[in-house]
């Protein structure tokens, strides 16, 4: 998969979750991050091996212990085409590509992440395998090792967005009213 190649100042792009913009217009000589990703196609294929490989994933997966993952990944799995899809407009969107991102559930933040996965409570641990995962989905595709670092730590600038439902479930329940 040429072209699915990172720098240091698109992936600065990608990890301002606060922004909501897509990274700046390139100079003439420069391409957009988007062009360097492989466009469209490359970033759909990426978005596709990783999406598969999550739900088989024993921790964030249809066998996680999460029971909302759980249930996601084994009964709700007629919705992964779409979940891609949108996973792919994102990608496409942060990256400086002529596509639009338009969160489903939309949130405090201009990507919305935190709305679209608070139901599901996902663990700063699960958040750390699915990462992994991303990881190994990126040595799938053989991207070298400074943008595949690179593209993890875009990917992480959004756990906290990722993981707020989680963070919200496990304060006491009387936390906020002993104030």
């Amino acid at each position: 998969m040429a072209g699915l190649v990172l720098t240091s100042a698109a992936v600065a792009a990608l990890a301002r979750p606060e922004s909501g913009r897509t990274q700046e217009r390139p100079t003439t000589s420069e391409k957009s991050l988007y062009e360097r990703l492989g466009g469209v196609f490359a970033i759909a294929a990426l978005v596709d091996h990783f999406s598969d490989a999550v739900v088989k994933n024993p921790i964030a997966g249809r066998q996680s212990k999460n029971p909302q993952l759980r249930e996601w990944h084994t009964r709700n799995l007629e919705r992964l085409p779409g979940l891609k899809f949108m996973r792919t407009l994102w990608v496409c969107n942060v990256s400086g590509g002529p596509f639009q991102f338009t969160a489903t559930k939309p949130g405090s933040t201009p990507l919305g992440l935190e709305e679209a996965h608070r139901d599901l409570r996902i663990s700063p641990a699960e958040f750390d395998e699915v990462a992994a995962e991303l990881g190994r989905s990126l040595d799938h595709l053989k991207v070298p090792a400074r943008e595949k670092s690179e593209v993890l730590a875009a990917f992480a600038a959004h756990k906290d967005e990722v993981t707020a439902g989680y963070a919200a479930a496990a304060k006491p329940a009387g936390a906020a009213a002993s104030r």
